[in-house]
């Protein structure tokens, strides 16, 4: 829960910070890296749960760059005809990761203890940051800013600027939150399309959040799996992104790109949106079969299909849905929706049950379908009577 929280406020400190020039993309990865890994040591020695707790947030704090900009570094490299697909094998990895963790975790778990997953992360960590280390810059404005610095230095001409430091003002600490706080959450709560877009983003990222809780509660639960065997379960939500991943990249090669090459032109902003009208319909679906079929007398690998159903779905949408939106409170959103369906996910199915529970989550995603399309039919619109088109 708190890392879920970390990984939502992170992205308002260090979203900003990497558009800025004089800093660009790198030194956001490389010094929360170097925090993230300083952190996670006396996280995996802390005695006290509400240290822990504090600790486990200031993770998610300092991990949370390689969300927050890893999109915005791929569109550094790619161009707008190749960038989907970039952001393809960006969305798979965030995907099938946590999905990968508790198959680790559940093995490990029962033999060394709770300890070694903090250890393991620590572990993990260190290979990413040299890496890191090799990471070339790649924001554009960062590059021209320090050619600029050298050429300064080098003709002892201070008059030489890029143009983006000449039209743009230094910001002060007051103004930088401005910019990425306020400005962001002002635009997300007055524009109909944001507010929603942003809204339904945190409603499937936090269903996703509340398995697991409720994968226990069935597969223990139910059908008395053991902790590594229940941690297997997983794997069907990597399955499901797996499947969506190639199908998207068969859907742009086939279709989309061909058409943009065709018109020379990347039409509307709505276009990003054609495969989410498909895609927002599986969400539903995967959890209505797997609440109504995670049964003692219905074999387990039924309720899977579910599962595999669902990340599918939102894969789908999220891909879409990034390259149509592209505002920090996104991520701000999302980390509060998860934080909160982490609280709430236990109670709500020990109380309702599985299949009522899920049910009132299809519910919720189901309204969504229609927003989806409303947004693909009338998103043009809504932009041109926007207050904030130029924001």
């Amino acid at each position: 829960m708190p890392k879920s929280l970390g990984y939502g406020c992170g992205p308002l400190l260090f979203g900003p910070l990497s558009e800025i020039s004089a800093v660009g993309r790198n030194w956001p990865y490389l010094v929360s890296y170097v925090l993230f890994i300083l952190v996670s040591i006396p996280t995996a020695l802390v005695q006290n749960e509400s240290a822990f707790m504090f600790l486990r947030f200031l993770q998610g704090f300092c991990g949370s760059p390689a969300l927050t900009t890893g999109g915005a570094s791929l569109a550094d490299v790619y161009d707008q005809v190749h960038l989907p697909y970039a952001m393809t094998v960006w969305v798979v990895g965030t995907f099938c990761a946590p999905a990968i963790g508790p198959i680790i975790s559940g093995f490990a778990l029962p033999v060394l203890g709770w300890r070694f997953t903090m250890w393991e992360v620590l572990i993990s960590s260190v290979p990413t940051f040299v890496m890191l280390l090799f990471l070339p810059e790649t924001s554009g404005p960062c590059i021209l800013y320090r050619r600029a610095a050298q050429l300064r230095r080098i003709t002892g001409n201070s008059k030489i600027k890029t143009k983006q430091d000449a039209s743009q003002p230094h910001l002060s600490p007051k103004q930088l939150i401005f910019h990425s706080f306020v400005i962001p959450l002002k635009i997300t709560i007055m524009d109909p399309a944001m507010l929603f877009t942003n809204l339904y983003m945190a409603l499937v990222y936090s269903i996703f959040y509340s398995f697991f809780e409720c994968f226990p509660l069935t597969y223990q639960g139910i059908y008395h799996f053991n902790l590594g065997e229940m941690g297997c379960t997983f794997l069907s939500w990597a399955i499901g992104s797996v499947i969506a991943f190639v199908t998207y990249n068969i859907y742009l090669y086939t279709a989309w790109v061909p058409t943009v090459k065709r018109n020379d032109d990347l039409g509307k902003q709505e276009d990003y949106l054609k495969p989410a009208l498909l895609g927002s319909l599986l969400p539903p679906i995967g959890l209505l079969v797997f609440g109504w079929t995670a049964r003692p007398d219905i074999h387990w690998i039924i309720s899977q299909i579910g599962v595999v159903i669902y990340p599918a779905g939102i894969f789908v949408l999220l891909q879409t849905l990034f390259l149509y939106i592209s505002l920090g409170i996104s991520e701000f959103t999302r980390g509060i929706f998860a934080c909160v369906a982490v609280v709430i996910a236990r109670p709500l199915f020990l109380n309702l049950g599985l299949g009522p529970a899920c049910s009132l989550l299809a519910g919720l995603t189901s309204i969504c379908v229609g927003g989806i399309f409303f947004l693909y039919h009338y998103g043009e619109a809504l932009r041109k009577r926007s207050r904030f088109i130029e924001a």
